[in-house]
């Protein structure tokens, strides 16, 4: 087998444990005779394999009693109509944070349903920095105010969870798991399975009860979170692979720590890589200010642009692979989840310190 680090921002690496189990249950899931993916999702085999899931992800939350998860399809973009719609009427406003690529589509996705305020912007810099809370101007009447934790295309994180006196809305999609939160702070968070969590064709959504049951009587059936909270995740055939492959990742998660063992390691991580960027004498550089850079999604540059095609293509021959920045914003992207392995973080470090020595 190719030995290889992928560095992609999602699809991403999982667990070598977990694709090792997998692989060893493909084609009889615990002496059934079938495989996770020929099941019927009411059968009791995969019941019992979305229960213990959504028990292993409240252990590791801590997950109040008073919120439902919910598996969902449809990435965390659906969402992007799914909030308002469930919980902002038509002559209600929003408040959302403005940090980057993904708060902009969120705004884009809700003003088709609702007024939208942005708060606050860090565009004016190239949304290299958080603006600081106290300066943003808040709707005191808003529905819900949103943000986006770590913007996965430009590497910017929020380094706290924000206070607010409405509903808190996070998309968590690419730090989900990586470090505790308060999830009582938060009216709903949600985040797609590709990054922390799982294959591709999963959303997580955590809502406070108290949220469903509002939304509006256009609402499609299917982006209804009281119809899927009401028929326990089940309204249709969810993605039954991704759960069980979730599952596995939770358990992983809490053989290792939980959170707050993983979250130590991702820190360790985030900052081999950054101190190898800050000591290159300018040869690499992060455009994202020190306070605010993500953990998640390591977004750094070439003093010399022209440097990257042979950067990527030296990475590759050495095995660290998916290394280019997003087609729009450029540069280079190091996506370094809770699977990536310190050894890889390691391995990369030692490429870029070659790599400048050879080309400075």
């Amino acid at each position: 087998m190719t030995k290889v680090y992928n560095f992609s921002a999602g699809p991403a690496v999982l667990p070598h444990e977990v694709l090792a189990e997998a692989q060893s249950e493909l084609l009889d899931w615990h002496g059934s005779g079938m495989s996770v993916m020929e099941m019927s999702h009411r059968g009791k085999e995969f019941m019992s394999i979305i229960h213990e899931a959504e028990q292993d992800l409240r252990s590791l939350m801590n997950i109040p009693s008073n919120y439902k998860v919910l598996f969902l399809q449809g990435g965390a973009s659906q969402q992007f109509c799914m909030v308002p719609l469930n919980l902002a009427g038509p002559a209600a406003s929003i408040d959302v944070v403005n940090t980057g690529h993904w708060s902009k589509l969120t705004m884009k996705e809700a003003r088709r349903y609702t007024h939208v305020n942005m708060v606050a912007s860090s565009e004016d810099r190239n949304f290299s920095y958080v603006p600081d809370p106290s300066t943003w101007h808040r709707d005191p009447q808003a529905a819900y105010l949103h943000y986006t934790s770590n913007e996965t295309i430009g590497g910017l994180q929020f380094p706290d969870v924000p206070d607010s006196e409405v509903p808190l809305v996070c998309d968590m999609s690419s730090d989900f798991l990586s470090r505790e939160v308060d999830v009582s702070k938060f009216g709903l968070i949600y985040a797609g399975a590709q990054k922390n969590i799982g294959p591709s064709g999963l959303t997580l959504v955590v809502v406070r009860e108290d949220l469903l049951g509002h939304a509006r009587p256009e609402t499609p059936t299917m982006l209804n979170y009281q119809v899927h909270a009401d028929a326990d995740s089940m309204y249709n055939t969810p993605s039954t692979f991704p759960i069980y492959i979730a599952g596995l990742v939770f358990k992983w998660l809490k053989e290792r720590g939980g959170i707050k063992g993983v979250a130590a390691r991702n820190t360790e991580k985030a900052g081999l890589l950054y101190h190898a960027i800050d000591s290159s004498e300018g040869f690499y550089y992060s455009h994202v200010e020190k306070p605010f850079r993500s953990q998640m999604n390591v977004v750094f540059r070439l003093r010399d642009d022209a440097l990257e095609d042979s950067f990527l293509s030296e990475a590759r021959k050495n095995g660290l692979i998916q290394l280019k920045g997003h087609r729009s914003f450029g540069g280079l992207r190091a996506s370094i989840y809770n699977a990536m392995p310190i050894e890889g973080v390691k391995a990369l470090v030692h490429f870029m310190q070659d790599f400048a020595r050879q080309h400075h």
